[in-house]
């Protein structure tokens, strides 16, 4: 997993609350068995119109938010079901960070296990970055995970809190298999030691 220290990105507005994982990426993609792949499916159903074009009031479809790598939105984004693939869809697509005022709990979990930061910020301080997204082209973020904080170059500075294990495993690009590795020697040491189970029978 890729560790997130400091990263600066162009931001792209979303402004909707509620946004569940089956709008992030319909259901009718989960089919693929790789991690990879998912970018090009994610908020699916709003990219395109009915007839399969492009929806050019879409965020995603307008030049100036193409390489975006923040994305802002409303409030508890990533609720509904708990497919680990929205996240896969929104690392691949290329966002590093999500600001939103609330996470839905299970995705903003997936969220850390993939190396995607989860920033809240208060509906305020979103409202306004958001803003400044819509309204000055090319518009940059820098998110600090180091000293948990979140700044632009037009003066806006902000810090957000999150708990010590996520902020270290995030830092150190660890998912759970890499945790796990961790104790690779203790492992190793115990698997020496155990002794061989007898085979009845």
């Amino acid at each position: 997993m890729k560790p997130f220290r400091i990263h600066k990105g162009k931001a792209a507005p979303l402004d909707r609350a509620n946004i569940d994982t089956d709008q992030i990426i319909p259901k009718q993609f989960l089919k693929r068995i790789e991690r990879t792949g998912f970018g090009e499916f994610l908020f699916y159903d709003w990219r395109r119109d009915q007839d399969g074009s492009q929806n050019p009031s879409f965020f995603m479809n307008q030049a100036r938010y193409t390489g975006a790598s923040v994305l802002v939105t409303g409030k508890n984004f990533g609720c509904g079901s708990s497919r680990e693939h929205a996240v896969w869809a929104l690392e691949d697509y290329g966002f590093r960070a999500v600001i939103a005022p609330s996470f839905a709990d299970i995705f903003a979990n997936n969220c850390v296990k993939n190396g995607v930061l989860t920033v809240v910020l208060g509906e305020e301080e979103v409202a306004e970055v958001t803003g400044c997204a819509m309204e000055y082209p090319d518009y940059q973020l820098t998110i600090d995970l180091e000293h948990c904080k979140v700044h632009d170059d037009r003066g806006l500075s902000a810090t957000f809190r999150i708990d010590d294990f996520t902020r270290h495993c995030l830092l150190e690009g660890l998912d759970d298999i890499g945790l796990t590795l961790l104790h690779q020697e203790e492992i190793a040491a115990y698997e020496r030691n155990h002794p061989v189970s007898q085979k009845i029978g």
